[in-house]
């Protein structure tokens, strides 16, 4: 097998009869940043770079709960977070609570490859995304290239062959506490990748967390020698309470698995043989 790639835009209590104008645009949404990613695949671009790129792409969709779409807290504030990690070398990085930054998920790459830390927060999260500002506000030209590519060309990086990664962003739960962090930026709980899988969690997060759910998927295929299927599948259904929890996941090998026990979660995958996909509901 070869490429795959998984993206989800949140799970949830989704109502199966939401308006025609609300639901459109999403899905469209979702075919379009899925059709950003193919054509990064089909130009054998990294696995950090092209999920680095859709993350991006989500962010600046108004549509999905992260960047410019992220939901409030109680004070009617944005605290995001994001987190990106490469399964081949496990390098991370992580961020939560950052207001002004306007792709968290770039920020976070940052953090990777620029400090000697994995996650940074608030007010030194903000501080370091200033110094970064200051020399190419997290857009390169390199960073301007490959986006360009993407949307005019069908061209972005390359793609390392059998190696994974994985992103998530979020703007968190609506009405959430001032300096709640959830599990989007915590390895192994929201976000996770190694040589046996990248996973994604969408969802509540205290429940992600309590679980390690990303991480355990991994550990199931490791130690009990489950596919990638059976296992998200066991942790989803088996592990996690309903109603709590939907994974994005793929494979070196090229699998996909999108579980969910939710009503409901935005997701779109597609395979290098052709296959794709763009659904919300189980029923689709």
């Amino acid at each position: 097998m070869g490429w795959a790639i998984a993206l989800h835009g949140g799970a949830g209590d989704i109502p199966v009869n939401m308006p025609p104008e609300r639901l459109e645009p999403r899905k469209s949404d979702l075919s379009r940043i899925l059709q950003i990613g193919v054509s990064a695949l089909n130009a054998k671009h990294s696995a950090l770079d092209v999920v680095e790129l859709v993350v991006r792409e989500l962010e600046n969709c108004p549509h999905f709960n992260a960047g410019k779409g992220s939901v409030l807290t109680t004070n009617g504030t944005v605290e995001m977070e994001a987190c990106i990690m490469d399964g081949n070398s496990k390098k991370c990085g992580a961020v939560s609570g950052v207001t002004t930054v306007v792709n968290p998920i770039s920020l976070a790459r940052q953090i990777m490859e620029k400090t000697p830390h994995i996650y940074l927060a608030f007010d030194g999260a903000e501080a370091f995304a200033r110094q970064q500002a200051n020399k190419s506000h997290f857009i390169t030209p390199e960073n301007i290239d490959r986006l360009k590519q993407a949307k005019e060309a069908n061209r972005v990086q390359v793609y390392g062959l059998g190696n994974v990664a994985a992103a998530t962003s979020t703007g968190g739960l609506v009405n959430k506490m001032v300096g709640r962090i959830g599990d989007t930026p915590i390895i192994g709980a929201g976000t996770y990748a190694n040589k046996f899988c990248a996973v994604s969690a969408t969802g509540r997060g205290e429940a992600i967390i309590r679980e390690t759910v990303a991480r355990d998927v991994a550990a199931v295929m490791e130690y009990k020698g489950l596919s990638l299927k059976e296992a998200a599948a066991y942790i989803v259904d088996e592990v996690t309470p309903k109603g709590t929890t939907g994974l994005v996941t793929v494979s070196p090998t090229g699998e996909v698995a999108m579980p969910f026990n939710t009503t409901g979660m935005f997701r779109a995958c597609a395979t290098e043989d052709g296959f794709m996909e763009v659904a919300i509901w189980k029923s689709e």
